[in-house]
């Protein structure tokens, strides 16, 4: 007869398993990542101590690629040398945050690109505090994420950014003015509908949370409501766990209009009165639209408004000097 085990104790086998792997690998990539770091401080020292001479240092690296490789393989060409030296270059200067490097080599990689220090620990921050991939920590850099949040902070909040990186507690800490929807594979000027727009962000949801931010979580597209025997829906619903609230899309493939404005201020108002638990707090609406007038948005919203957004979009994922223009604009 077959024995039966409970489920129970083999899922919590199978976790300790799981997370003991990924301890493993975790800690050999801090270790390699300090031994770089340790080999780029030796040939920084070597090379002030040594001829200062260019072709010194030239040399030098030469000469240890080749009798590294040798003995240890793959990893130590000239390239992969330079990138170590670099590597202490950025990271011994006293204003950097790291006492211990927490991800791996090929994270540091595109860290140490950085040349700001303030701008370099907060992708390192927030690509600790998320477990960002690969991938992901790309992307942020790419898309500017760090830029884009310092538009909407005074000095003292930029001078956070550095040092905790995001902190979300109160409702413009989650949004961005532009969206960057470079994922969703639409053409910047291809004929889209709404709907159209919607689906691909749907199929691409796990990219969207990334770019909406942290503490997002999904709720349903299309939510209908009813009331007077009149029903509504709205695009999409996400709740942030962070905020403690729901946070209520509308997208909009022209310009937002005021009506636009208004019919998100009557959903906003709905959640808060019949949707929201007591200890939850108000409903934040943000309309998502390729273009916006911000005088007739301030008109159109109360004053001290701080529950209705209006951002724009990009489908396309700007190049430098085209995302200075849009920031500047």
């Amino acid at each position: 007869m077959k024995m039966e085990i409970k489920k129970d104790i083999y899922q919590e086998i199978h976790d300790l398993l799981h997370k003991a792997r990924q301890n493993i690998i975790s800690n050999i990539n801090s270790t390699m990542t300090k031994t770089y770091f340790l080999i780029g401080k030796r040939i920084v020292e070597e090379e002030q101590n040594g001829n200062k001479r260019a072709e010194y240092g030239k040399n030098l690296i030469k000469i240890l690629s080749e009798k590294l490789t040798k003995e240890f393989g793959k990893g130590f060409s000239q390239r992969n040398l330079e990138q170590m030296r670099t590597f202490y270059v950025r990271y011994s200067i006293l204003q950097t945050l790291s006492a211990e490097f927490k991800l791996s080599w090929s994270h540091y990689l595109i860290l140490m690109r950085i040349e700001d220090i303030g701008t370099r620990n907060f992708y390192e921050i927030e690509a600790i505090q998320n477990n960002w991939s690969l991938r992901e920590l790309k992307r942020q850099v790419n898309s500017a994420l760090y830029e884009r949040l310092v538009l909407s902070k005074d000095k003292e909040k930029v001078k956070e950014l550095a040092v905790k990186g995001q902190i979300i507690e109160k409702p413009q800490d989650i949004i961005k003015d532009p969206y960057i929807l470079e994922f969703l594979g639409l053409d910047e000027k291809s004929d889209y509908s709404e709907n159209k727009l919607e689906t691909e962000i749907i199929n691409k949801l796990e990219m969207f949370l990334l770019e909406l931010g942290k503490g997002f979580t999904f709720v349903g597209r299309q939510v209908r409501f009813t009331f007077d025997e009149r029903h509504f829906r709205v695009d999409l619903v996400f709740y942030n766990r962070l905020l403690k609230c729901f946070v209520l899309i509308d997208l909009k493939i022209g310009e937002v209009t005021h009506q636009d404005l208004g019919q998100m201020q009557m959903y906003v108002n709905y959640y808060d009165r019949c949707v929201k638990l007591p200890d939850e707090n108000d409903t934040i609406g943000i309309i998502i639209c390729k273009d916006k007038n911000d005088t007739l948005v301030k008109l159109t919203l109360p004053k001290d408004n701080n529950q209705i957004f209006a951002s724009r979009y990009t489908t396309i994922l700007p190049s430098l000097d085209e995302f200075k223009k849009i920031i500047e604009e």
